[in-house]
């Protein structure tokens, strides 16, 4: 089962689903915590969720369910964490790694190590340089992404917005380049009108020639 979850921002679009992920697996009997690893307001977040299904909690626990024993499933660990490795165990080595994301103070991208493979995800940044320098010929970026085609499409301070919070195609060939990935994978994608084969083409046009896959969910690599 899902037991660690690790949160690169506390963005709405990138938390709105903790919730589920801790209650719905604790009603099919989880029966331990759910760790959870993320910058600084993770814990303040955590906490907020816990109060807004109170309810929900005690009647799990002290009505007609039948809890039996399991009565820490729909707890969180919650851990705050600093750049660096945040969790070890036999199979895997995590990192989070720090990254430019606008306004945002803390916001990471993480480095995963396992025995055979090293996946980097970039979470949701600007062109950051400790991502360039945590792949550094890993197995698989996983890396978001806009079209820098399209991006003179939107209003003026759109373009501001996203030019300080997110990666253009342009800006993605560039880091590919540099950090050498043996398989760099699109996601977070900002189409504004184009697709996964004009995000591709894109990036082979500003000069990336490496493998590269606009990823969709369940693709496996």
């Amino acid at each position: 089962g899902l037991n660690h979850v690790f949160i690169t921002h506390l963005h709405s679009d990138h938390t709105v689903g903790l919730p589920d992920l801790l209650y719905s697996p604790w009603v099919l009997d989880r029966p331990d915590p759910l760790n959870v690893f993320g910058p600084p307001g993770i814990q303040r977040m955590m906490s907020g969720i816990a109060e807004a299904w109170a309810d929900d909690i005690s009647i799990r626990l002290d009505g007609l369910e039948p809890r039996g024993a399991n009565r820490d499933g729909y707890r969180p660990n919650t851990h705050e964490i600093e750049p660096g490795l945040v969790y070890e165990d036999e199979l895997v080595r995590v990192y989070a790694i720090p990254v430019k994301h606008g306004s945002w103070k803390y916001s990471y991208g993480y480095r995963f190590e396992g025995p055979d493979r090293t996946i980097v995800i970039s979470g949701d940044a600007a062109p950051s340089e400790s991502l360039v320098e945590a792949c550094d010929g890993c197995d698989i970026l996983l890396h978001e992404v806009y079209s820098a085609e399209r991006f003179t499409t939107r209003p003026p301070e759109w373009q501001a917005y996203h030019s300080q919070f997110h990666t253009s195609t342009t800006e993605l060939a560039d880091i590919a380049n540099r950090s050498r990935p043996g398989m760099l994978v699109l996601y977070h994608h900002l189409f504004w009108g184009t697709d996964d084969t004009g995000l591709v083409n894109e990036i082979r046009a500003a000069g990336y020639n490496g493998p590269l896959a606009s990823g969709k969910d369940l693709d496996v690599y």
